[in-house]
C-alpha cells in the first residue's frame, strides 16, 4: 500500500486523471453486472450449472446500457494509447518496441490465468471430477476472454491507425462506421449474425480512433461538444431500439436473433456516443475531485490491477458456488423471485470477497508488468546473450516482424478460446487444447523478442571501451 501512495504522489501534473477513474468505474461496471446476470442452479442430477438471467429477466434489459461500458474501455484505450505511441515515438523509440511494451501487461497476467486454470482443470480430471462438469466451469472462466482478443487487436494496429488518424482525423471512424452499416443490414435482411462479424473489429476500431481524437484535442471539454454528443447519441438509441429494429439490451441475451454487442451494431455506437458526451460534461469536476489525496489513491490502486480483476472476476464466481456447494450453503431460488433478488445482495458481497483473494494472489502478475517504481524495485530484465539478441532483433524490421508474429498467434489461441463451443471444454485441460498451445507458443514469442530487444537497448546504453576514461 506504500508503494500506491507513493506512485499517487508522484503523478505527474499534466496526467489526465479523469482517465483513470473512467478505468476504474468501467471495471466495476463490467463485473458488477456479469455478477448479476450469472444464475447458478443445479441440472436434473443435481449437479452445479449456470445461466444468464436475461433471458427470464427483460425488464432489466434497459439496464443494460448502464453496465455496458466496453465502447468506455475502447475510448479509453485509444487515449492511453495515442499519449504513449506519440511519447515513446517522441523519444525516439521504434513501434516493435512499444508493442512489445505493451503486451508486457497484457499477455503475462492472462497467461498466468490461462497456465492456473489448465492446470486446475487436469487435477480435477485426475481426480475423476465430471468432464462436463470442469468443462463449464473453465467455459465460464474464460468469458472475460473475447474482450481481450479485440483490444490486443486494436493495439498491434494502432501505430498504423493512429498514423492515419494524424492524416484524416475524425474522417477516419466515420469511414469505419460505413461497413457497420452495412454488416447490420445484412445481418437483418440474412437473418443471421456471420454478416456481421466484421464488426467486431469495424465498431471497437471507430471508437478506439475516437479515443485517438480526443487525446489530440480534437473533443475539447466544451458543452457545445458534449451535450450534442450526449443528447444527440441518447436520442438516436432511443430511436434505434424503439422504432428502429435493434434490441433493447446492449449485451448478449439467449435466444435473441440480433444481439448488440456480438457482434456490435449501430446501437451501440450510439451508446458510445451517448457516453462519451457524458465523459466530456464530466470531464472538469471530475478532475478537481481527483485532486485529493485519498480518492485518487483509491484510483490509483484499483487501476494498479484492473487487468487482474478483470480476468479472475468470473474465476470468483466458480469458486464462490463451488465453495457453497460443498458446504450445502448454496440457495437457488428461481430466477426473478424475490429470494432470488434479495439473495443478490450477499452473493455480491461473497463474490467480492472471492475475487479480492485472487486479487491479492495473482494482482503482483500485474504489477512486476508495469512500468513503475515498484516494478524497477524487482531489478533489471534478465538479458539474452548477445547472438540470441542479434538472431530476433538485429534489425527494427526483423523485430517488428517477430512482434507481429507473437501477436497474430497470441490473438488466434485466445479467438480460438473465446468462440469455442460449450462441448469443445471437455478436454484434459478443461480449455481448447488447440487454441491453448497455439496462444502460449504466441506468447512465448512475444517474450523471446521483449528479453531481445531489452537486451539491445541495455548493450546500446553501455559506454564503449574507446569511449570511457583510462
Amino acid at each position: 500500500m506504500t508503494s500506491i501512495r507513493e506512485a499517487a504522489a508522484q503523478t505527474p501534473s499534466r496526467r489526465e486523471r479523469h482517465i483513470d477513474l473512467l478505468r476504474a468505474v468501467a471495471i466495476g461496471a463490467v463485473v458488477t453486472g456479469h455478477w448479476l446476470m450469472i444464475a447458478v442452479e443445479y441440472d436434473g442430477q443435481g449437479e452445479l450449472t449456470g445461466f444468464s438471467a436475461l433471458g427470464e429477466l427483460s425488464w432489466s434489459h434497459p439496464l443494460t446500457w448502464v453496465f455496458q461500458v466496453m465502447p468506455v474501455f475502447f475510448m479509453v484505450g485509444g487515449f492511453a494509447n495515442a499519449a504513449s505511441l506519440t511519447a515513446h515515438r517522441r523519444r525516439g523509440g521504434s513501434d516493435a518496441g512499444w508493442l512489445l511494451d505493451r503486451s508486457a501487461r497484457l499477455v503475462r497476467p492472462t497467461t498466468v490465468l490461462l497456465v492456473v486454470v489448465a492446470a486446475l482443470a487436469a487435477t480435477a480430471r485426475l481426480l475423476g471430477a465430471d468432464p462436463e462438469q470442469v468443462g463449464m466451469a473453465t467455459w465460464l472462466v474464460s468469458i472475460p476472454l473475447w474482450f481481450l482478443v479485440a483490444y490486443l487487436g486494436m493495439i498491434v494496429l494502432s501505430p498504423v491507425m493512429y498514423s492515419l488518424h494524424q492524416r484524416l482525423g475524425l474522417l477516419v471512424p466515420v469511414l469505419l462506421l460505413l461497413p457497420v452499416l452495412l454488416g447490420d443490414v445484412l445481418r437483418f435482411q440474412l437473418g443471421a449474425e456471420e454478416p456481421g462479424y466484421g464488426n467486431f473489429l469495424f465498431a471497437w476500431l471507430a471508437i478506439h480512433q475516437i479515443g485517438f481524437a480526443w487525446h489530440d484535442g480534437q473533443l475539447p471539454n466544451r458543452r457545445s461538444v458534449s451535450l450534442p454528443l450526449l443528447l444527440g447519441g441518447f436520442t438516436t438509441l432511443l430511436l434505434l431500439t424503439t422504432v428502429g429494429p435493434y434490441p433493447v439490451s446492449m449485451v448478449t441475451v439467449p435466444g435473441e436473433l440480433m444481439q448488440n454487442s456480438s457482434p456490435p451494431t449501430l446501437a451501440m455506437v450510439a451508446l458510445a456516443a451517448t457516453q462519451l458526451g457524458l465523459i466530456l460534461l464530466l470531464r472538469n469536476p471530475s478532475e478537481r475531485w481527483l485532486q485529493r489525496p485519498r480518492v485518487w489513491t483509491v484510483v490509483v490502486a484499483v487501476n494498479a490491477v484492473i487487468l487482474t480483476v478483470f480476468l479472475w472476476h468470473m474465476s470468483a464466481v466458480v469458486f464462490a458456488s463451488v465453495g457453497l456447494h460443498a458446504l450445502g450453503l448454496l440457495p437457488t431460488p428461481p430466477v426473478d423471485s424475490t429470494a432470488w433478488l434479495w439473495w443478490q445482495l450477499p452473493w455480491l458481497l461473497i463474490l467480492a470477497l472471492v475475487l479480492a483473494g485472487l486479487v491479492l494472489a495473482f494482482g503482483r502478475v500485474e504489477a512486476r508488468a508495469m512500468p513503475s517504481a515498484k516494478a524497477a524495485e524487482s531489478g533489471p530484465p534478465r538479458l539474452l546473450p548477445t547472438p540470441v539478441a542479434d538472431a530476433v532483433a538485429g534489425t527494427p524490421g526483423r523485430l517488428l516482424v517477430i512482434t507481429v508474429v507473437g501477436y497474430a498467434a497470441t490473438l488466434g489461441g485466445l479467438l480460438g478460446i473465446a468462440m469455442a463451443e460449450l462441448g469443445d471444454y471437455d478436454g484434459f485441460f478443461g480449455l481448447p487444447t488447440g487454441a491453448l498451445l497455439g496462444y502460449l507458443a504466441g506468447a512465448g514469442v512475444l517474450r523471446l523478442a521483449r528479453g531481445c530487444w531489452q537486451s539491445r537497448l541495455a548493450a546500446a546504453s553501455k559506454p564503449s571501451r574507446e569511449s570511457q576514461p583510462v
